[in-house]
């Protein structure tokens, strides 16, 4: 476990002698530590899966540039409605430096999007272990975002080589005025909304649940002690009715019965 104390060969304090009479030494930092290396760097599939991780991590990278990006343009265009003009001809420093991070977020997340998107689709396409768990909505998917990120590119190199149009754009939202902007981004930024309205209803929001994966299942090794919180709540669970039955389940109990082996002699007799 990330949060044991004490164990760089593995194992649990379920192994010790009487562990139930000493107080847990649990180490808030090594949870941290694990979690931002797999948000960061992925550092699971670099190690288990190290083909499919040169799309995955350039792909998320992507996305996570691709929201910089649009903080970057919400922050200009709020600086220009305040009368501070957000341009490379700026001979303010830190006016500048927005404007170039927020082309280098622009240019890498499309880049690194449309690479990383395409490798995924190819990937999961031709490796055998991959196309066992991959449904047609997910290429689905997968084709959506490519497309997105193309377009997003595509609006780069042929209307907005420094994102000014878009930040005017972004503006134009933030003050309910009409601003002007190619039809390639318009493109961009129609099938973008498309998509994020539908995103939720998929799997692709696994990202929220990330942290419960992590804490609440794959480390989760909270005893189960009497009279302890977690005690009471798998005991309020016990008490709850099974609507569904089956040969080892019957309908209408409820989980401590079942456990229990009570209505065994029943069905017994029903055979």
């Amino acid at each position: 476990m990330a949060h044991e104390k004490g164990r760089p060969y593995g194992g649990s304090y379920l192994e010790d002698v009487g562990w139930w009479h000493r107080p847990r030494r649990i180490n808030p930092f090594g949870e941290f530590n694990t979690f931002m290396g797999e948000i960061l760097f992925f550092k699971e599939y670099f190690k288990n899966k190290r083909g499919f991780w040169y799309f995955v991590y350039p792909f998320h990278i992507g996305l996570f540039l691709l929201l910089t990006w649009a903080v970057l343009l919400a922050l200009g265009a709020i600086l220009s409605i305040y009368g501070v003009p957000v341009t490379f001809a700026s001979t303010n420093v830190g006016i500048e430096i927005i404007c170039f991070l927020t082309l280098i977020a622009g240019v890498f997340a499309f880049v690194l999007g449309v690479f990383g998107t395409a490798g995924l689709l190819i990937k999961r396409s031709v490796d055998e272990d991959l196309k066992t768990y991959t449904d047609p909505i997910d290429y689905f998917n997968l084709v959506c975002i490519l497309i997105i990120f193309a377009t997003g590119l595509a609006s780069w190199i042929f209307e907005d080589p420094t994102f000014g149009l878009a930040r005017d754009y972004m503006q134009g939202l933030f003050t309910l005025k009409a601003a002007a902007a190619g039809p390639i981004f318009i493109t961009f930024l129609l099938l973008l909304s498309l998509f994020l309205a539908y995103m939720p209803f998929t799997r692709m929001l696994h990202y929220v649940a990330k942290y419960f994966t992590y804490h609440k299942v794959r480390w989760d090794d909270e005893p189960n002690s009497r009279g302890s919180k977690l005690s009471q709540e798998v005991s309020e669970l016990l008490t709850q009715r099974e609507s569904w039955s089956g040969p080892h389940i019957q309908q209408g109990k409820t989980w401590s019965e079942q456990a229990a082996g009570t209505g065994k002699e029943d069905r017994a007799d029903s055979k």
